[in-house]
């Protein structure tokens, strides 16, 4: 059953700010997907400059951690409610000021004199993420239809993709171009001409106006008090997973979080049964294909984001190779991953879920094929880099199952809940990535303790295959249902 307000419809119905040309559409797709690019390369560089930075500032492990955790922390909590600010005010208007503060915060970040600046400017990043992200699909949404929609999430899978196999090399060139003090600097603000650009790009393409004019009863329309009680059930869900050695006290937040969440649903539909306007229409979780679609996407998350912890683990402290080296491996799953959602993306229309349940058979077999090349190097010396093969099975199946999937998940969502309705798509993934890679890294930790590399990561690897095997039942099941509407006689 699919969700529709009676303010405004889906697909057929979706107006949009004023008639736009193929051009007009391109434009603003080309702004998309470069300011997701830096975004996304701002993360994985990140990764590569880690033992620059904490040489250079003199920085703590725990600091290290939070240069890294701080900026999810706070995307994730900001998602929901900037998506629903922007599809209130504006989704042009807050997309550019996203844009903004990641790029001020980057010139924060690459001139931090100290850790603890460096750490600022990471929370305000992820503020930053947290308020372009939701705005960009949104705007997806918004101006494509049909097929050309399916088209323009493929060009972001794309975009994803070269962004994942360019950011730890470019982090590699940069730190030796720059040595280890600038170097690090240097991937910072590699993002501010980006912006910058993107800002003035925006500022000339995006429909007019950027931002709408302030409805009646604004502060009422935005849910503040929805909006408060989710961030805070988010933020104590999180928490626990970024806190390494936390206390019995911080995982005491769980079951807080979860009263939270359980006060946020009672509050969204006293809204929306007082005919006020919710944060998040509760209804949407009666659309299948968005329930469906979005537990699929948090449970992919949870599993497969710890596969790249992983191998750069076992590469760099079991194998004994370079960060630079460990990256490589990743290059060709990447560009893999990058062409496979542009293919899935142009077929999404035709053949809908099933694409994204071959993508999950592909990643399962992706899986078992690299647990059979670490386990067979050490037992009979095969070379490690027969991973880039295993490896490029991962990078197709990312491709066809996180572009289609975004695509098949908010086709059904109202124009009015574009926005909010994908952040908690993307909340899902938020949350899935932190408790997946802190679950994920701590059984292979443990297993480490009394045993050695290859039986560490065939353990990592199988839980992560019983997450996506779950994932695969999900999508199955949403196949099947999707079939039984289609064969159901009318009326």
């Amino acid at each position: 059953m699919a969700f529709s307000p009676t303010s405004r419809g889906t697909d057929a119905e979706l107006p949009a700010d004023r008639p736009l040309s193929d051009r007009d559409r391109g434009r603003i797709l080309a702004v998309l997907l470069a300011v997701i690019f830096m975004s996304l390369v701002g993360v994985s560089i990140v990764n590569v400059a880690l033992p620059s930075i904490q040489h250079d500032l003199g920085a703590e492990r725990s600091d290290m951690q939070w240069v890294l955790s701080g900026y999810a922390l706070t995307f994730g909590v900001i998602l929901v409610a900037a998506g629903r600010a922007g599809d209130i005010l504006g989704r042009g208007g807050f997309f550019l000021v996203g844009v903004g503060v990641f790029t001020a915060a980057s010139v924060a970040a690459g001139l931090a004199p100290d850790a603890h600046w460096l750490n600022a400017a990471r929370l305000a990043q992820g503020i930053g993420s947290g308020l372009l992200n939701p705005q960009g699909l949104g705007m997806i949404q918004q101006h494509f239809r049909g097929a050309e929609r399916g088209r323009a999430f493929g060009l972001l899978g794309t975009a994803v993709g070269f962004s994942v196999a360019i950011g730890p090399v470019l982090g590699g060139v940069l730190i030796q171009f720059g040595g280890p003090d600038l170097g690090w600097r240097l991937t910072f603000l590699v993002n501010v001409p980006i912006g910058i650009g993107a800002i003035l790009l925006g500022m000339a393409w995006f429909p007019r106006p950027l931002f709408h004019p302030t409805p009646a009863g604004l502060w009422r329309a935005l849910d503040p008090m929805g909006a408060v009680l989710l961030a805070l059930a988010i933020l104590a869900v999180l928490w626990p997973f970024m806190e390494s050695g936390g206390s019995v006290r911080t995982w005491g937040l769980l079951p807080v979080a979860g009263a939270l969440l359980w006060l946020w649903v009672r509050w969204e539909r006293r809204q929306a049964r007082l005919g006020r306007s919710p944060m998040v229409d509760l209804r949407i979780f009666r659309t299948r294909s968005f329930t469906n679609g979005s537990l699929v996407m948090a449970l992919y998350f949870l599993g497969m984001t710890s596969i790249w912890v992983l191998v750069a683990l076992y590469l760099q402290q079991g194998e004994g190779k370079s960060a630079f080296e460990s990256g490589l491996v990743g290059i060709p799953a990447a560009l893999l991953s990058a062409w496979a959602a542009n293919w899935a993306g142009r077929r999404v229309g035709r053949w809908g879920r099933a694409i994204v349940i071959w993508g999950l058979v592909l990643a399962l077999a992706g899986l078992a094929a690299s647990i059979a090349v670490v386990v067979a190097a050490q037992r009979h010396g095969l070379s490690v880099w027969w991973l880039l093969v295993t490896l490029s099975l991962i990078g197709l199946a990312q491709g066809a199952v996180i572009s289609p999937n975004q695509t098949l998940t908010l086709e059904e969502v109202p124009l009015d809940y574009a926005g909010s309705s994908g952040a908690v798509m993307q909340t899902g993934q938020r949350i899935g990535t932190s408790v997946g890679i802190a679950m994920i890294t701590a059984a292979v930790f443990a297993v480490l303790a009394v045993s050695g590399w290859p039986v560490a990561v065939t353990v990592g690897f199988t839980l992560i295959g019983l997450v996506i095997l779950a994932a695969l039942v999900v999508a199955i099941k949403d196949q099947r249902q999707r079939t039984r509407d289609r064969n159901r006689p009318a009326g």
